[in-house]
């Protein structure tokens, strides 16, 4: 499987920012990391293991980016006013800069899904839900769509229209939902099991067809925990049967 290493410095984000992309061709699947983690966190825990099949066959092309969530929604020595403030930087980065750089990469515009595990399937789907002119689709695994527990129930603008379970039920602006509407590759995916939270993806779902937009709602069983066991075995699936 070809990787390659690159890094530029982010005077959004203030520090140097990596990104790894795996593969040679394919569609681009955009890796946002669980919780704190960084670019390279899929690959130590072997989903990219999994993937490689697809991956070397150039059916997709994978790109990971770290994240900021211990500066943004899991910094609580700040203010959640504050934390959602500095989330729009983390905004700006990936629309302004990955964004970009994957479509170079590709050689051309457009194309890219948004994927991601726990904390990254909530990036994976605000971004899209976000940005549907530069975004076509995602595979969120066990997600949560609620910020209310990372802002202690702290509500301002910037906290609303990054929780899609505030912000979706709302949304009437014909430019987002023409956009959101004809999408096909919205795949909404949990497990049952211990630390599982199914209801907030079946939420999640129901709003999204309340709104006309298309959306697949997996729900796995009992013995699908929030862990990389989990994981390993969706995305494999989703990579096979969906695209």
């Amino acid at each position: 499987m070809q990787k390659q290493t690159f890094s530029w410095y982010s005077h959004r984000i203030g520090k140097e920012m990596p990104i790894a992309i795996y593969g040679h061709y394919g569609f681009p699947l955009l890796m946002f990391p669980t919780a704190a983690a960084d670019f390279e966190e899929y690959e130590r825990f072997h989903l990219l293991s999994v993937m490689k099949p697809w991956i070397d066959a150039g059916k997709v092309k994978v790109y990971s980016i770290d994240s900021v969530n211990n500066h943004t929604w899991m910094n609580t020595k700040i203010h959640p006013g504050e934390r959602a403030y500095k989330h729009e930087f983390y905004d700006g980065y990936v629309t302004k800069e990955v964004v970009p750089f994957i479509w170079n990469s590709q050689g051309h515009k457009g194309g890219i899904i948004t994927s991601g595990a726990s904390m990254g399937a909530y990036h994976a789907v605000n971004f899209l839900l976000r940005h549907p002119d530069l975004f076509d689709g995602t595979i969120a695994m066990s997600g949560a769509y609620d910020l209310s527990p990372w802002t202690n129930g702290y509500l301002d603008q910037n906290v609303y229209f990054n929780s899609p379970m505030n912000y979706l039920p709302n949304l009437h602006d014909s430019w987002y939902l023409d956009q959101l509407r004809a999408k096909r590759h919205i795949h909404i995916l949990t497990g049952s099991g211990d630390y599982e939270a199914p209801h907030q993806s079946s939420r999640l779902a129901r709003d999204l067809w309340a709104k006309g937009i298309p959306a697949n709602l997996d729900i796995w069983g009992t013995d699908m925990r929030h862990d990389w066991t989990t994981w390993r075995r969706m995305m494999p699936l989703y990579l096979e049967n969906a695209f």
